[in-house]
């Protein structure tokens, strides 16, 4: 009988070996499929750029000196005043003494500037976003709000309406105000410097290539001679050292800014795209100028191994189980929607549907007549999981549902028997509820 035992005990200890193996092998496939991905930064973001999806994130929403990518944001408004009529690229803007003596300095990034002189908005565009030229961004801020402090409270102003959180803007070119030379602007002190999360710079990347996506065919230029054929031609080398023909070239990267001040350390705000898909990186405060452009490089390789886009809904879409919306005094009270726009998310490869999706009505009290396109409802898109990061503005995307056609309003003697027969539905539900006590 001690026999007997002994092997059943022998044959549920070998049993469990096989069975632990077994999940321990399935454990370390899963692991090698996903790889653990350590980004050696201050803090960094990976983001799917149509969607805002993060992918990968670490002190994300930690606010950190930014130094120059600042001038993404200088960027965004000198395009915003030139699509609004403010500004014109072939304009000519006379350099100010303030921007004259910035300029001067070489040692910021800088191409002089004549004191007095005279060079179009595209010049000083391509000298900042090309280039990081100081003196360049300070002569498009003052022709565009006069004195810098104007246009720093347009920056902040601009980011409190993108939904960023974690900043604050002191200067539009992301220099210490130390390195002003006095000129730091008014109600700031000279030891401040700008500030912004990972999460934040994200934000105003997206915001900035989705509002104006001809900015990268600028972001992508490795080299350009300013004032080519001038008195003082300056040969620029781009500072994003991973554009093709640079030295840490990565296939498919067009964008986006650098930055670098002992204070903010090395940090790279980033964009490629492959197969379809646009990532959006950020790494602040790297150990140098190279291993910004490594980190960021661990980032789109773990992007690309492991997500890829898929669409879930085209433009004017009707979504299964919400065909419609009820609006009490139309003709017809089940109301068509559709997608406004279409709808493509991330996904880890190989896996299920990652999101789940509820519907909101966007006005209770919407009432016929109502046009065709017109957002009556809401589809909200959260991932499943609790513990994912969700997207850039929150932990949910909120998608548009509009009238597929006009609505037209019921007639008065029919939206007056809708009433009568509402009121005796409410009398027979009460009544039900009486009799159930």
């Amino acid at each position: 009988m001690k026999g007997m035992f002994y092997k059943k005990i022998i044959v549920i200890i070998t049993v469990l070996t096989l069975f632990c193996s077994i999940i321990v092998t399935s454990g370390r496939a899963i692991a090698e499929t996903v790889p653990v991905l350590d980004v050696e930064a201050g803090s960094a973001i990976l983001v799917e750029a149509n969607s805002g999806k993060i992918l990968y994130q670490k002190n994300a929403d930690e606010s950190l000196a930014i130094a120059s990518m600042t001038k993404m944001m200088s960027e965004y408004l000198v395009h915003e005043a030139v699509d609004k009529g403010k500004l014109k690229w072939d304009q000519k803007v006379k350099i100010s003494e303030y921007a004259y003596k910035i300029s001067q300095d070489r040692s910021l990034s800088n191409v002089p500037l004549e004191n007095g002189g005279s060079y179009t908005v595209k010049e000083l565009y391509e000298a900042m976003a090309i280039y990081s030229a100081n003196g360049a961004t300070i002569a498009l801020v003052e022709e565009i709000a006069g004195k810098e402090v104007n246009f720093v409270k347009m920056m902040n102003d601009k980011s409190k309406e993108f939904g960023m959180k974690n900043y604050k803007f002191v200067n539009s070119t992301g220099l210490t105000n130390q390195d002003l030379k006095g000129h730091h602007p008014e109600g700031t002190t000279p030891d401040e410097k700008n500030k912004m999360s990972a999460r934040d710079c994200a934000i105003l990347a997206q915001r900035l290539i989705q509002d104006f996506p001809k900015i990268l065919d600028t972001a992508k230029i490795p080299k350009k001679t300013f004032q080519e054929g001038g008195k003082y031609p300056i040969d620029m080398a781009n500072f994003n050292w991973m554009l093709k023909g640079l030295i840490k070239q990565y296939e498919g990267v067009d964008g986006l800014k650098t930055g670098t001040t002992p204070e903010a350390g090395d940090c790279f705000t980033g964009t490629v795209e492959r197969n379809g898909m646009r990532l959006i990186s950020v790494v602040i405060k790297a150990n140098s100028h190279t291993a910004r452009f490594d980190e960021t490089k661990k980032l789109y390789d773990y992007g690309f191994a492991n997500f890829e886009v898929k669409k879930v809904y085209g433009k004017d879409s009707v979504v299964k189980g919400h065909e419609t919306v009820r609006v009490a005094n139309a003709k017809d009270k089940d109301v068509v929607v559709q997608t406004k726009q279409a709808v493509s998310l991330p996904m880890p490869k190989g896996n299920k549907d990652i999101y789940k999706k509820e519907f909101k009505v966007s006005n209770t009290e919407q009432e016929a007549p109502i046009k065709k396109g017109v957002t009556i409802s809401k589809m909200i898109i959260s991932p499943k999981d609790n513990t994912d990061p969700g997207f850039l503005l929150g932990n949910s995307l909120q998608i548009d549902l509009v009238t597929k056609s006009d609505v037209e309003q019921a007639n008065w003697f029919t939206c007056f028997m809708r009433k009568i027969g509402s009121f005796f539905n409410g009398m027979w539900d009460s009544a039900v509820d009486i009799v159930k006590r």
